[in-house]
């Protein structure tokens, strides 16, 4: 299948949004430029800044974008959580609100599902082929650390478990429920998709990223817990 042949409108996108005043009306304008993007819900996690705002100006201008907000922070996961519960597409992605990530890279992302063959889909940073902004060394140890940490456990062979481009189909997506409000959401996403043992691919893509000045939120203490969920959600729950 050609990638100019996925159906237009098929995609569900789920937008987790904290503190993005400055790139949201961008992100936003990219996702909206997909032909295969048939919805967006957006879920303001009580964002400190003109984020809210903005989420409603944008609302009022594409009848696909639909908006909800949380009165307490809680964090990316508690985010998707809301997202996932509105979203109504039969296949379904995560997309940051920043510009780490380009939509662009929808169409090969959900050709593995599209053409039969995935029932999930992880985009790789780690498998060579993008464009990568070179940026934090330590970081990207945490990650392939943690990347195989989590392999180990749910024996996947994984090279970017930390991903935030991740697509499913709505209806594994229904099989699983979100307890982590964090980033702990990657690891338990990625041991419950493990567990259900549905056919599973990753994709390369391009990483824009961003240092900690330009927005970048996540720490070490969030490596920590993630190390944590690794071993909750594939051994003890």
């Amino acid at each position: 299948m050609n990638p100019n042949e996925i159906p237009m409108g098929c995609l569900g996108v789920v937008m987790p949004v904290y503190n993005e005043e400055d790139t949201i009306h961008l992100i936003v304008q990219r996702v909206l430029a997909r032909p295969e993007v048939g919805e967006l819900v957006m879920v303001n996690d009580c964002s400190a800044d003109g984020t809210w705002k903005r989420m409603q100006e944008l609302a009022k201008t594409d009848s696909r974008i639909r908006i909800f907000t949380h009165e307490v922070n809680q964090g990316k996961g508690a985010a998707l959580r809301s997202g996932f519960a509105q979203v109504n597409s039969d296949i379904v992605i995560i997309q940051d609100a920043d510009l780490e990530y380009d939509p662009d890279e929808y169409p090969k992302l959900l050709m593995p599902i599209i053409t039969g063959r995935a029932d999930v889909v992880f985009g790789s940073r780690f498998l060579g082929s993008g464009m990568h902004r070179v940026l934090y060394y330590w970081h990207c140890i945490g990650n392939q650390f943690l990347t195989t940490l989590s392999n180990m456990c749910t024996n996947l062979n994984l090279s970017d478990m930390e991903t935030c481009y991740k697509v499913f189909r709505k209806d594994v997506l229904k099989q699983i429920t979100i307890e982590e409000n964090r980033f702990g959401f990657e690891p338990e996403i990625t041991a419950k998709v493990a567990r259900l043992k549905v056919p599973l691919y990753e994709v390369s893509i391009s990483y824009y990223g961003r240092t900690y000045e330009e927005g970048k939120k996540i720490g070490w203490r969030d490596g920590v817990r993630a190390i944590w969920c690794i071993f909750k959600y594939n051994f003890f729950i």
